[in-house]
């Protein structure tokens, strides 16, 4: 590899780069596309004694990066992967960050946590009884959480793709650890939020407007601290832009 400009996919809570397959053929036709399974999610180690730190979670992104060669990149993110990517451009804010980000993407994720609106599934795994409710979650349950979420319909593979990578190696027992990226958004807002509101390169929020979880209000935020950020609204979708409209989200990246 050239060391060109990639365009690196960062995936959310609770599934895993596989979210962003229906806009692959689009996106690999202009430019190298990496995507990441972060501890804990996918196809990736689950193991019990570890963090699961969004912070960390950043480390293996630069490892991945370094690894392939990659030294500039475009940064399109979701969900979970919103708030790695804040800490990516923390980290750049600083002079810390061994790549350069030259565009961001920011969809549907609790980047200003006071706005969202956690589901029921998210505080009971908060909570003491997180890992017994993990244990007894079941693929019914999953799903139909899942489709609480969406806007439009998203083929049943995918609903049961996500179900079956979150049973690989026991990742649905690791999931009160791994939502502990919740409390990490509280505990570092000023940073990450801080780093948006002073960014310096072309932003897209790019928004699903019927998530019950991350609220248009975020994107709305996002759009007035981000300078210069433009938004774009994808109406009638729900939490998951890449699967319940593809075609929009590929053009839109």
């Amino acid at each position: 590899d050239d060391g060109g400009d990639a365009l690196l996919l960062l995936h959310g809570f609770p599934s895993s780069a596989l979210d962003y397959h229906r806009i692959l053929p689009v996106l690999s036709q202009r430019r190298r596309v990496v995507l990441v399974d972060f501890p804990g999610f996918g196809f990736s180690d689950k193991p019990v004694d570890y963090s699961y730190s969004l912070h960390e979670q950043a480390d293996i992104v630069l490892l991945a990066l370094r690894t392939l060669g990659i030294r500039s990149l475009a940064l399109a993110a979701h969900d979970m992967g919103t708030s790695v990517a804040c800490e990516l451009l923390a980290r750049r804010e600083r002079g810390l960050l061994p790549v350069q980000i030259t565009a961001l993407c920011l969809m549907n994720g609790s980047v200003h946590i006071e706005l969202a609106q956690l589901t029921p599934s998210q505080q009971l795994l908060r909570s003491p009884l997180g890992p017994l409710f993990s244990r007894l979650s079941t693929r019914p349950l999953f799903l139909a959480q899942l489709r609480r979420i969406l806007g439009r319909p998203v083929p049943d593979e995918d609903l049961q793709d996500m179900w079956a990578l979150l049973g690989h190696a026991d990742g649905r027992l690791r999931l009160p650890q791994t939502i502990g990226y919740i409390a990490e958004r509280h505990r570092y807002w000023h940073r990450w939020i801080g780093a948006l509101s002073r960014l310096d390169i072309p932003t897209l929020i790019l928004w699903g407007t019927e998530d019950p979880v991350a609220v248009r209000a975020i994107a709305q935020r996002l759009s007035d601290e981000i300078p210069g950020a433009r938004l774009k609204w994808l109406n009638g979708v729900g939490h998951y832009p890449q699967l319940e409209d593809p075609i929009a989200v590929g053009m839109a990246l």
